[in-house]
Parts: structure tokens; C-alpha cells; sequence
């Protein structure tokens, strides 16, 4: 179960070849009664609000839902995700028929989706497209050239800051983004990869299900080599895995990955052979086409130490195999079926644990929004998200920062000085809602209607050279990093930027017809989330503009890191599975972002009520319908491997524990009379409440 960017949970795939497997993975959607308030046919009345607030709210939903055999799991949030992919589905069906001019915009999304779509050919050219790629890989003689062949493999599917793609299954990871010290121009930052299951823990736990899942890729791994004709697979195969195993070792985790303060180093490209010998970084990055960059941020320089050592002390033929490995599965859904069907059954069932995989269609609409979203969305925009609905959501986005500015004002433990800095950040900070004022240029990404695999090569291509040649530029601070047709919403905290895509600012989330309580209790939630990303353990790590700063007294950021703590101890007590916890700090940005997030929805959800009574909807309080419409938000039934995997790799908290973030805001107490004893009860003295 994988998803994108900071609000919901991410994607490992940022490239299209990695679109592939998370594809092929499957996804979450769900239909949900149409109503205009909360949705009280999902209630398990039998439960008190103050014991589990998220079966209360959801219960007999979970109880009624079956999970269709190729989802991952299924959310109520997700009927969105459901008709923003039909709609896309249906415009670029239309698009297809209108026979556009060869080279425009029109007609590549046509000749992309076409290409995915015509099952035939693909079949007829079975392994030619890749071929010569590997021909490539087999024909490398020595280390020299082994490390201009893996320049030539790194590619711009990273970000950081919002964990997309977090784990590349390159060697190394290109991401262009302002400076952590130079906030006003684009720079080039370097994280680690090489790993083609979802992260280091599949790797290295010793549990009985990773323990299984390690079983079940290696016999994967032997098995995508025997399909593309090599011998000796089981061999090959068991020195992949090992490599993979030793490189995993050398990666920092992803809760270790959020200290901005350990990620900021600037090596000049000089200092690479000494830094983290073994590669032939001279020639990588001529490989990379990166031989004239002064510079990179590198952001886990023990991992590249690591991993750098590897190339020299592994054998070159089993890099060879990595090299062959990794091409072959990142490309298998736009292959001939028998290496589609293989990459499923390991990413889809055992992985997610899904028995079929998501109509052809569906996946054809991911591959085009990944290579040409911004040309789908310019359209979908202007079709779907009316200039009022943006009114109405610039107007709530302007209510919750003034709640939110309200809040920090009267934080009695902050320091004036302190308080300036963030009323500053809250100033400067951009809000995008619905699209991008500019939309992206596909001039230079040649599509043809008979070669899905040359156009995902070219597509991957086209990104990479883009954000290349961006380095040194002045940055774009109203820049998208996601399409409108996309249901999510992104803080970007080097930009002090939000995003809110038209896709999400819909019903259920935002109902005009629906009473304040409930889209503030749900868009409002989510707005509130996004704004308090700015205040996180990462968001907190830089100023107004961008720039990586200390902008804190000493004692208040005391109290900070204190009460982030005890909130990481909060969400280290949640037990998905008997032999599996959260870990608070890999979760405790987003935590915060929950907890800061409601806080400011509630108060900006009452200032929007100047005084006026609330109506109540089928006996519930305005604040009722508050709380119970944000967990609301959460209600999700999950594969138990799909929420492993999310427990494993994810920022986010699965969506029961989001759920449990009201036992921290006072008002909730109120609202449902919870009283001691009861399960989800926390003396005032232990709720933590940070902004």
C-alpha cells in the first residue's frame, strides 16, 4: 500500500519505472455512502467514543467491507482517488479520438496511454527494447567502467523531505530543490539507494515475516533472471540479495533520515574519492552527465561511504547481475506478460497481498499522470474545479492561518523573539490551491504511440535532464510538485510552500453543501495538517525563507524537543501486530502535523461560526461532528502484508492511530463527556499539545 508525498501515506515511485511496481502493487479506493454531513450509517454504536473513537466513527463500515481481490486496502477517503482516475481516464479517451497534431501536448497523452494499452505489441517485441541495455551491462569489463554505467543509471526519483521514493533502486538518488543554505537557487542533493524492496527493514528484520518475504524475493529474483534468459539464476540471484542485504546495512533509517542537521553536507566533488572511497566518483559523475557540478548536499554520507566500499569489494559480475536485476524489474509492466505477471505476483501478492492486479486502464492513468500529469491537469482543471470551489477553499486556508497565527501568539512557553520567526514563517508562506499558475513544458519528450518502453526510458530521461539543467538556477517558489488531477496535499518546507490539488477539495473532504463543522473536521484537518508541517521536527529546521536555521531561543526549543518526545513515546505504544509497533520518531513528524492540525481546523472551524449556534445533524453537537468527521478521514480496511509494509516504511501512522489523535485535544473530551477509566483517556498533564 503506497502513496505519495506528505499527507497521505507515500509512493516509492517518484520515475515512472518505479510507477511501474508500485502499480503493479495496487492502490487504495472505496466507495462511500453520499451524504452532506458525517456518515452515521458507519458508526459501531456499541463502542464507546472514549475507548476507540476510530471504530466508533467507522465500525460498522469495516464490518460491511469486503476487499475486492486487487486492492491493497480500501479507505473511505479514497472515493476520490476512484473518480479523479475514471475522469482522467475519460479525458484522455476523448483525447485519443481527436486525432491531435503529432508533437503536441494532446497528442502525446493519446500516443502514452495508447502505447501502454496495445498489449499486443508488446508481445510481438518481446525482449528487443531492453536488449540493448543489457548488452550494455554485459559487455562492462572493470570497475572504471562499472561506475560510469552506474552515472549513467541515477536519476531524479528522490525527495527527501517528503519521503518520495525515499529508497531508490539506483545506487544513488538525484534530488533538485533550493539550498539548504542557498534557499534562492536550485541544488543538488545525493541519497542513498540501491535496494529494490520497499526499504532497509525488509532487509534486516529478523521477524517472521521478513524472514518470509526474503524467502519469497529471492525465488523472485531468480525467477526475473530466468525470463530473461540467463543460467545459474539461483546463484545470481543469492548474490543479488546479498548485495542488496550489504547495502541495506550501510543505509540510516528512515526515522534517522529527518535530522535536516545531519543532512546538511556539502561536499565538493573533489572531496568524493576521500569521503567515500571506492567508486570512481571522476567517472560516475561523467556518467550522470553531472562532470561540471561544483557540488552536492549529501544527505547520508555513512550510507555513500558504505555503499561506495561495496563496488569495490564486491565481485564486478554480481554487479552485473544487480545492474541486469534491477533494469529488468523496473521496466517488467511494460514487458512481455510472463515478467509483468512475475513482478506482480512478488510486489502485488506477497508484498500488498492482493491476488489480482488493478485494471489495465487504471494503470495506463498512472503511467500518463506520472510522465505527463501536467498536460492531463491543465485540462482536468479547467473541466472539474470551478473558480468558486477555489474561492471557497482560499477562503477556509485563509481562516486556519489566522487560527493558526491566533495559537501561536498565545503560547505562554515561547519566547517573543521565537514567536516573531514563526509568525514570519506564516507571513511568507505560499498556499496553492487547486493548480499551478504555470504548467510544465513536454517539448522535449518524445512520445510514440508503439514504444511504451522507449517512451517510460525517454520519460525517466526527460525528467532527469530537466532537473539538471535547473542547477544554479533561481528557484520557482510557486512551483507544483504534484498534478490537480491528484488526490493529496504537500507541504515543501525549503519553498515555505503548500499545495492543495483540485482532486482533494471535493466531497467528502469539502462539501459545499455540508454543515462548517464537517469540512472543517475533514478539508479543514488536512489544511491544518499541512500549515503545522511547517512547524514539524522538519519544517521547524528552517526560516521564512527557506534557509536552514536555528531560528529558536534555547529554552524553547527545549520544551519543543521535550514535547515532541513524548509524543514519539505516545505512538511507540501502538501495536498494529503483536510482534510489530509504530516507531514514534519515524512517524512523528507527521504526528505532530496531526495533532497542531486539528487543534487549528477546531479553532478556525468556531471562528467561522461568529458567534452563531451550530446546527447538529442527527443529534450530534457541532463539535461532535468536528472529531467525528476528521476520523472519518481514517476510516481504511488493510491486507495485514500491506499494513506491515506501511508500518515498515511509512512517515505516516496507519489511519486507526491518526484516528487517536483527538485524545490529545482537550476539546474532544468535551465533546463526547470522556471520562477516566476509559480507553482512550489521558490526564490533562499527558496530552501533548505542541502548537
Amino acid at each position: 500500500m503506497k502513496w505519495t508525498l506528505r499527507f497521505f501515506p507515500r509512493a516509492t515511485a517518484a520515475s515512472a519505472l518505479l510507477a511501474l511496481a508500485a502499480i503493479a502493487a495496487g492502490s487504495q479506493e472505496a466507495p462511500r455512502p453520499e451524504t452532506h454531513g458525517i456518515a452515521v450509517a458507519n458508526f459501531d454504536r456499541s463502542v464507546k467514543p472514549g475507548d476507540d473513537f476510530y471504530e466508533f466513527a467507522n465500525g460498522d463500515w469495516i464490518k460491511r467491507t469486503e476487499l475486492p481481490p486487487d486492492k491493497a486496502g480500501i479507505g473511505v477517503f479514497n472515493t476520490l482517488d476512484d473518480l479523479s482516475n475514471k475522469r482522467t481516464a475519460s479525458l484522455i479517451e476523448e483525447l485519443a479520438k481527436g486525432n491531435a497534431p503529432a508533437g503536441s501536448g494532446v497528442r502525446k497523452i493519446a500516443d502514452l496511454y495508447n502505447s501502454y494499452m496495445d498489449e499486443s505489441t508488446i508481445e510481438a517485441k518481446g525482449l528487443a527494447p531492453i536488449r540493448p541495455y543489457l548488452n550494455a551491462i554485459a559487455a562492462i569489463h572493470n570497475k572504471r567502467e562499472l561506475a560510469r554505467s552506474l552515472g549513467e543509471t541515477l536519476r531524479a526519483d528522490v525527495d527527501a523531505l517528503n519521503n518520495t521514493n525515499f529508497y531508490t533502486p539506483n545506487l544513488f538518488g538525484l534530488w533538485v530543490a533550493p539550498g539548504f543554505n542557498d534557499p534562492e537557487h536550485y541544488a543538488a542533493y545525493l541519497l542513498q539507494g540501491g535496494l529494490v524492496m520497499p526499504n532497509r527493514e525488509y532487509y534486516l528484520s529478523d521477524t517472521a515475516s521478513m524472514r518470509d518475504v526474503r524467502t519469497k524475493y529471492l525465488a523472485h529474483v531468480s525467477a526475473m533472471l530466468k525470463l530473461i534468459g540467463f543460467t545459474d539464476t539461483d546463484v545470481r540471484a543469492q548474490h543479488i540479495v546479498e548485495l542488496e542485504h550489504a547495502i541495506a546495512e550501510k543505509h540510516i533509517s528512515l526515522a534517522e533520515n529527518d535530522d535536516i542537521h545531519k543532512a546538511n553536507n556539502t561536499w565538493k566533488q573533489a572531496d568524493f574519492a576521500a569521503k567515500a572511497p571506492g567508486l570512481d566518483w571522476a567517472e560516475y559523475f561523467r556518467g550522470a552527465g553531472l562532470g561540471r557540478q561544483a557540488s552536492f548536499i549529501v544527505w547520508q554520507p555513512t550510507a555513500f561511504a558504505g555503499e561506495s566500499a561495496l563496488v569495490a569489494s564486491t565481485a564486478l559480475d554480481t554487479w552485473k547481475d544487480w545492474l541486469a536485476f534491477h533494469l529488468i524489474e523496473f521496466h517488467a509492466g511494460v514487458l512481455p506478460k510472463a515478467l509483468a505477471e512475475e513482478g506482480f505476483g512478488f510486489f502485488g501478492k506477497t508484498l500488498a497481498g492482493t491476488t489480482e492486479q488493478r485494471p489495465r486502464w487504471e494503470r495506463g492513468v498512472r503511467i500518463v499522470n506520472t510522465l505527463l500529469g501536467d498536460a492531463v491537469g491543465q485540462i482536468y482543471a479547467q473541466r472539474y474545479f470551478p473558480p468558486e470551489a477555489k474561492a471557497q477553499a482560499e477562503a477556509m486556508v485563509a481562516n486556519i492561518v489566522a487560527a493558526f497565527r491566533r495559537r501561536i501568539e498565545a503560547l505562554s512557553w515561547m519566547d517573543p523573539s521565537t514567536k516573531a520567526e514563526a509568525q514570519a514563517k506564516l507571513t511568507t508562506l505560499y498556499v496553492g490551491i487547486g493548480y499551478a499558475d504555470t504548467w510544465r513544458d513536454y517539448s522535449a519528450y518524445e512520445v510514440k504511440g508503439d514504444d511504451i518502453f522507449g517512451n517510460i526510458h525517454r520519460g525517466n530521461l526527460f525528467v532527469y535532464h530537466r532537473n539538471v539543467a535547473r542547477l544554479g538556477q533561481p528557484i520557482d517558489r510557486k512551483e507544483w510538485t504534484m498534478e490537480p488531477q491528484t488526490v493529496n496535499a504537500v507541504n515543501l518546507p525549503l519553498y515555505n510552500a503548500l499545495s492543495f490539488p483540485a482532486a482533494i477539495l471535493q466531497p467528502p473532504f469539502f462539501d459545499p453543501q455540508a454543515p462548517a463543522a464537517v469540512n472543517y473536521g475533514a478539508i479543514g484537518a488536512i489544511i491544518g495538517h499541512e500549515i503545522s508541517h511547517t512547524f514539524d521536527t522538519e519544517g521547524s529546521a528552517f526560516d521564512s525563507k527557506g534557509r536552514v536555521r536555528n531560528w529558536w531561543t534555547p529554552a524553547d526549543l527545549e520544551h519543543f524537543n521535550a514535547a515532541t518526545a513524548r509524543l514519539a513515546a505516545q505512538y511507540d505504544t501502538y501495536r498494529p501486530f503483536p510482534d510489530l509497533a509504530l516507531n514514534g520518531k519515524q512517524t512523528l513528524a507527521e504526528n505532530i502535523a496531526d495533532v497542531a492540525g486539528v487543534a487549528a481546523a477546531y479553532d478556525g472551524y468556531h471562528a467561522s461560526l461568529e458567534g452563531k449556534p451550530a446546527p447538529v445533524q442527527d443529534g450530534f453537537s457541532g463539535d461532535q461532528q468536528f472529531f467525528i468527521a476528521f476520523a472519518q478521514n481514517w476510516g481504511e480496511k488493510t491486507r495485514d502484508a500491506a499494513l506491515r509494509q506501511q508500518v515498515a516504511t511509512d512517515p505516516h501512522s496507519p489511519g486507526k492511530y491518526r484516528a487517536a489523535t483527538v485524545r490529545n485535544i482537550d476539546a474532544w473530551y468535551t465533546a463526547f463527556d470522556v471520562q477516566p477509566g476509559e480507553k482512550l483517556y489521558l490526564a490533562p498533564s499527558d496530552r501533548v499539545q505542541i502548537w
